[in-house]
């Protein structure tokens, strides 16, 4: 049978060289190791010993224009498409590409993501609905071949001369950092060095991403019946190659053509007004 045992019992039969006890009044001190308790030297006196070298800032100089002198890029889309009319922020963002130093303070990146995919939705329903569509059709493909940047920047972007206007710096190629690249404008770019250099530079492709930012533009500004009927009347008619593997397939050229005169042909109008019915 078991007794219980007091505490004071417990502690008697402990050896008091297992069980020490400090003085009373005494405590325990750590003593830390870490540099961060070491005095730390002035000032003063650190500078003394260093002796490295000052590393040089660098500053990038971005010779760019006055951001608010976009009035001219304003006037060149409002002149195209009248009664359209693009405010000159909105027609800076369309004409300046990501390339160009004045990118800082605005680009076409976002506006191009949104009018390639309208672009990509108002083809694919145009083919769904086509009569000359067939079961072989493939949808990804024909997109790729007719809606794709140098297509649009070869045969839809001269249509409107973006080049003069356009703001942009070859990054690759033979004009990449050269002095003609800062004042020589795409239009002039492509008079000297002829479609197939033109392209090798990069110049379709930036002008197609161009063309894709306008109609982003349009349907951000003006809404999607508006973005509908410039897709129509607009961008399709000037995809139509007959015999080119690019551009729009060649089985919906006829359709595309009967589409294009419904709305008023190449030049029709983009507004169309809404004529109020009265009731009979």
């Amino acid at each position: 049978m078991y007794k219980s045992v007091g505490r004071a019992a417990w502690s008697s039969r402990i050896p008091a060289a297992r069980h020490p006890r400090l003085p009373p009044g005494v405590k325990v001190q750590l003593r830390s190791f870490s540099v961060a308790h070491e005095p730390q030297q002035s000032s003063s006196s650190s500078s003394l010993h260093d002796t490295r070298a000052p590393v040089p800032s660098r500053e990038r100089v971005i010779p760019v224009r006055n951001p608010n002198d976009i009035g001219d890029l304003e006037h060149h889309l409002n002149s195209l498409f009248p009664p359209l009319k693009f405010p000159p922020e909105l027609a800076a963002r369309v004409l300046t590409h990501a390339s160009h130093p004045e990118a800082i303070f605005r680009s076409s990146n976002r506006l191009s993501f949104i009018g390639r995919r309208v672009l990509q939705t108002y083809l694919h329903l145009f083919i769904s609905g086509s009569p000359a569509l067939e079961p072989e059709h493939d949808f990804g493909l024909i997109a790729v071949r007719a809606v794709n940047p140098y297509v649009l920047g070869e045969y839809v972007a001269p249509k409107w001369a973006l080049g003069r206007v356009l703001r942009w710096t070859p990054v690759a190629g033979q004009l990449a950092g050269s002095e003609a690249a800062k004042d020589e404008d795409a239009r002039g770019i492509l008079e000297r060095f002829g479609p197939d250099r033109s392209r090798s530079v990069g110049l379709y492709k930036v002008m197609g991403t161009t063309v894709e930012a306008l109609v982003g533009a349009v349907y951000h500004q003006f809404g999607g019946a508006v973005a509908h009927r410039f897709f129509h009347t607009r961008i399709l008619p000037n995809i139509l190659l007959p015999g080119n593997p690019e551009g729009l397939n060649d089985a919906f050229h006829q359709h595309a053509m009967e589409v294009c005169a419904k709305m008023g042909g190449p030049n029709g109008p983009l507004l169309v007004s809404q004529r109020k019915t009265s009731p009979p």
